[in-house]
């Protein structure tokens, strides 16, 4: 996306904020005021982030912003369509969309093990089966690694509701499932290439 430009920012007193967009700790203090309409209290703001140009509101009351900070951490190296997955895993927090972060987060062990060369046909936990097989992921870790599958199973199958604990928890297991299958060897390829 292009630079915003915004046609009239005020300076607003300086917001320190996370930015809910590009994930960069900011201290803004370009934005809009916003009052109540009832009691033209101050609400909060809408701060312009200076690294991506995008809005983040900031309430007044309490720590709240909209849209919140995604939880997760960017992981290199990751094929394409499985990096997708994880993003949109992660904007979903970041939305309060937890139970969809919770499913996404099932769908991305389908998408690595496609990826490494499962058949696309495989039932959910023949895709972890799969992972296991071809050592993607050690015994270990299968442990957790279904633990992904299970919850997002729950989500998917059950009449229930994830909270924003489940899906810090899954999101954090497949940041680091990711890192081992893909950064970690993307770095070591690298590494001795010399690059």
């Amino acid at each position: 996306m292009d630079e915003l430009r915004w046609a009239d920012p005020r300076e607003i007193p300086s917001q320190r904020f996370v930015c809910g967009h590009c994930g960069t700790d900011v201290s803004s203090s370009k934005g809009l005021l916003a009052r109540d309409s009832a009691t033209e209290q101050k609400a909060g703001f809408v701060a312009i982030c200076h690294c991506c140009t995008r809005p983040t509101f900031l309430y007044e009351a309490g720590n709240e912003q909209v849209p919140a900070v995604m939880l997760g951490n960017d992981v290199r190296g990751v094929e394409e369509t499985v990096q997708a997955i994880y993003d949109e895993a992660r904007k979903a927090t970041g939305a309060g969309a937890y139970t969809a972060a919770v499913l996404c987060c099932r769908k991305l062990l389908m998408h690595i093990a496609v990826e490494k060369g499962a058949d696309p046909d495989l039932k959910v936990f023949e895709f972890v089966q799969y992972l296991l097989d071809k050592h993607y992921i050690t015994a270990d870790a299968a442990e957790w690694v279904d633990h992904i599958r299970d919850r997002g199973n729950e989500a998917n199958h059950q009449i229930v509701i994830m909270d924003e604990d489940d899906a810090e928890e899954l999101i954090s297991f497949c940041e680091m499932l990711l890192r081992v299958i893909y950064e970690y060897p993307a770095r070591m390829r690298a590494k001795k290439s010399g690059a």
